[in-house]
């Protein structure tokens, strides 16, 4: 069956990608304007880390079912009700005069970030021929990274321009305009689309699923803050149970000729399951590395919001270049071998800022800072475009939304277990006390970190042996055979019908 590429796909990409900066810099852009934020609705300091955690918590527990709900009801539809509910969250946000109102606000932007996200790659997966979607790829991931990097640089700008004298209202109410636009553009240029046989929703294996994340997800965000209590240490115990059960159940679904809402046999895939692992590893040094770093520039150098948001320019900056090199140039034609090199290249970097940060101290200046970046920038750049490509690379049309879930759900946990890590050092090398009142021991804490960040980055080197040597690579003729890929879908969902 021969699939006709939708031909306004590159205008309907501009919509995706706007959707897509729009979570990305809702993930970080909160964390500098938390001093207002409790100045000006009284909020404590639990409710706040409440207001970035319940974000994050709500987003990794719906990704999965999120995704799925696209593959089976419509992406388009699904996309678009994921738009419209982010950007009435956003608002509910913005004239928040209470804490709780704020709150709620943010976990509803949380779930329905989870209904829009994954609707991103699967749409884009589904309507751009194989030749074009390294390019695709390429620019999707150098616009992500840079939104996540520029949240807390577009937070600082926006708080302190006090924009109508609304404060720190407009990190939330900037979204209405790009909502609304989006909602009308992405109604007009998406095409819509779903799996061939759409079956009904696995219900059971949602609430086995995120029951399971949420036993998982929830001690590793609040655990630190908590001091470990033992519902944490229990939550962590019944999600090994749960998420087992959770597999048996999609086993059984698939084989009564269901539509599970993971597919598992997605996994005999080496570029699915290999390049989720390296997701996995990239998420756990992101954890670890962004908040000790923040940390560590503002209150252990008293760098402002803004110049600690211009002393990452040149990892947001490099990465973009060398995720477009590394689709555009290197990846067609060297294959994974690109992405071990970025791995290297990111763990020298941490090398030479954990040397840096030892050596200079406190009295480290903002270039030189800067100057370990360049090196993690290129390396992340070489990894984050690619593997998105790559861990889709072999999915099934039909199984497009599940297979993006999982990748944000796999990042997501990453991360959450890469900032519990960075607790237990950073913080434990601290000690007791408010992290304020000890500028002077940050540097050498933040310097303890690096080495776990560069570990990571050198484990996913390693990892990328699992995903086939020549992955990512385009075939001379590739451009010839679009026929050839077209009909991938019914041939890809036969051959996983048949391995059952």
């Amino acid at each position: 069956m021969s699939i006709v590429p939708d031909p306004r796909r590159w205008a309907a990409l501009a919509v995706l990608l706007v959707a897509a900066i729009m979570d990305a810099v809702d993930v970080t852009v909160v964390n500098v304007a938390i001093p207002h934020i409790q100045n000006d609705t009284g909020a404590s300091f639990s409710q706040v880390q409440w207001v970035v955690g319940g974000y994050a918590l709500a987003f990794a527990l719906g990704l999965i079912t999120g995704g799925r709900l696209g593959d089976l009801y419509g992406r388009k539809r699904v996309f678009l009700t994921g738009v419209a509910g982010f950007t009435l969250a956003s608002l509910v946000c913005g004239i928040a005069t209470t804490p709780e109102v704020l709150l709620a606000g943010r976990v509803v932007q949380g779930a329905l970030a989870a209904l829009m996200v994954p609707q991103v790659l699967s749409i884009v997966h589904v309507s751009f021929p194989e030749k074009e979607r390294g390019k695709v790829f390429g620019v999707y991931g150098a616009v992500t990274a840079l939104g996540v990097l520029a949240g807390p640089l577009v937070g600082a700008l926006l708080v302190d321009g006090d924009l109508f004298g609304w404060g720190w209202r407009p990190i939330f109410l900037v979204n209405l305009p790009l909502g609304i636009i989006g909602l009308i553009a992405g109604a007009l240029l998406i095409r819509e689309s779903k799996a061939e046989k759409a079956a009904r929703l696995d219900v059971v294996g949602v609430l086995l699923s995120t029951v399971g994340l949420l036993f998982l997800v929830l001690p590793l965000t609040q655990g630190r803050e908590l001091g470990w209590p033992a519902w944490t240490w229990v939550m962590l115990a019944a999600s090994v149970p749960v998420l087992a059960v959770f597999v048996l159940h999609q086993r059984r679904v698939a084989g009564r000729g269901g539509t599970p809402l993971v597919e598992l046999l997605l996994f005999s895939r080496r570029s699915f399951a290999g390049g989720l692992g390296v997701q996995l590893l990239f998420g756990l040094a992101s954890g670890v590395f962004f908040l000790s770093w923040a940390l560590y520039l503002q209150l252990g150098l008293g760098f402002s919001p803004l110049k600690a948001g211009l002393s990452g320019l040149p990892l947001s900056l490099l990465l973009m270049a060398g995720a477009g090199v590394s689709m555009q140039v290197l990846v067609p034609r060297f294959g994974r071998a690109v992405l071990q090199v970025g791995a290297l290249v990111a763990a020298v970097g941490m090398g030479l800022f954990a040397w840096m940060t030892g050596h200079y101290g406190a009295e480290i200046t903002l270039w030189q800072t800067m100057l370990p970046l360049v090196p993690m920038g290129i390396g992340m750049g070489l990894i984050v475009a690619p593997l998105a490509d790559i861990i889709l690379s072999e999915v099934p049309h039909e199984h497009a939304g599940s297979a993006s879930g999982l990748n944000n759900t796999t990042t997501q946990l990453g991360q959450a277990v890469g900032t519990v890590l960075s607790s237990l050092i950073f913080f434990n090398h601290l000690g007791e006390g408010d992290p304020a009142t000890q500028a002077a021991d940050m540097p050498d804490a933040f310097a303890q970190t690096l080495p776990y960040v560069g570990a990571a980055f050198l484990v996913a080197f390693a990892v990328l042996f699992a995903v086939p040597r020549q992955a990512g690579r385009k075939n001379k003729d590739a451009g010839a055979s679009e026929g050839a890929d077209n009909t991938a879908t019914s041939d890809e969902a036969a051959d996983l019908a048949s391995a059952r």
